[in-house]
């Protein structure tokens, strides 16, 4: 790496972090003032409601500090004629530009990382600290289908992975053939491990004489692959979201059912490209920007810039929230738009 590329590197992560940590507290802050009265009396579950608000803030504040970043730390290089400086030295707009996207691309493509794994779970967490005081809660009455099955769970705990009084009806076209009853059912290696079970045989009768429906008493029964815990009480809990690798698996697993996937399609669509925006419209930015101070107001443009990228971001967000209620397809509300800003980005990088 050369030598203004790290100045560069080294004063934008530290612009980036001042911001993210600012915002990130401050939206902690106004949220424990307006729900003080609702999060539980104990101080280790208010730590904790707090801490798991601050990593859900970070889903808005991220994108938002990559891009105020980039523009603190482009204004002040004008400010202090370090910028005139580089390109007096022969430096290149383009060269220029490579360590902001390339930061910036590094960040996002890490909290893309971290929407992985239970990360993307923190606002659910919070939420359930809020109401019943404890991080996990149960789900209730869940009824599912799962191929030729429908099955009844009256308790599930998504975080131990276990279920309570479950019924499995199993079909065979529209008759009913098997009713499998079991009072507990665990999640292990991507099947359920239902304990205790008795499974009434409904044959199908053609005659009199043919044998009628029996019971048939087992310890243990493997059945329900690949159907996850988290999937089914997140889309059960239809106000909360998935992580990444659950969101696939949600994807590909109620596609086979012909269960409608929008909000699940939705969900993983914000979460892989909107935060893509960020690296994209700091290229924009950029090249916007002017050289010199002299005969600008810098203080206008900068608020410009804000104000550019708060509109653009609450623009896709809105977009993002009307592709999670099936209003618009997630491939036109949240797709196109990153790659419109992204063919616009490189339009600008090819030209100049």
């Amino acid at each position: 790496m050369k030598l203004f590329e790290k100045y560069i590197v080294k004063n934008y992560l530290k612009n980036f972090f001042v911001i993210f940590i600012a915002l990130d507290l401050f939206y902690v802050g106004v949220d424990l003032l307006t729900n003080y009265n609702n999060i539980p009396d104990s101080a280790n579950l208010q730590i904790l409601y707090a801490l798991f608000q601050g990593m859900n803030a970070v889903n808005y504040v991220l994108p938002l500090s990559i891009v105020f970043g980039m523009v603190v730390t482009y204004f002040t290089m004008i400010k202090s004629n370090e910028l005139i400086c580089m390109y007096a030295s022969s430096i290149s707009k383009k060269a220029l530009v490579r360590p902001f996207f390339i930061t910036s691309l590094g960040l996002t493509l890490l909290y893309i990382g971290l929407n992985c794994t239970e990360f993307a779970y923190a606002y659910e967490y919070s939420s359930n600290l809020k109401k019943y005081s404890r991080i996990s809660t149960n789900s209730e009455d869940l009824f599912l289908k799962h191929n030729n099955q429908y099955i009844y769970f009256k308790k599930l705990d998504p975080l131990k992975q276990i279920a309570y009084d479950v019924t499995i009806f199993e079909v065979e076209n529209v008759d009913l053939t098997k009713v499998i009853r079991a009072s507990v059912a665990s999640f292990v290696q991507n099947h359920w491990i239902l304990e205790h079970v008795s499974i009434i045989h409904k044959p199908h009768i053609t005659s009199l004489e043919d044998k009628g429906f029996s019971i048939e008493h087992i310890e243990k029964l493997q059945t329900m692959e690949n159907f996850k815990p988290k999937i089914m009480d997140n889309v059960y809990q239809s106000e909360y979201t998935l992580s990444v690798s659950d969101g696939i698996d949600a994807l590909r697993f109620f596609e086979d059912q012909g269960v409608n996937t929008s909000k699940i399609k939705a969900t993983l669509f914000y979460q892989l490209f909107f935060p893509f925006f960020a690296p994209f419209l700091i290229v924009i930015l950029y090249y916007k920007a002017p050289v010199m101070g002299r005969y600008f107001n810098m203080a206008v443009i900068a608020s410009s810039f804000a104000f550019i990228t708060l509109v653009v971001w609450s623009g896709l967000f809105l977009l993002s929230r009307l592709a999670a209620n099936g209003v618009i397809f997630a491939e036109i509300a949240i797709l196109l738009p990153i790659v419109v800003l992204f063919l616009t980005a490189l339009r600008f990088y090819s030209k100049h």
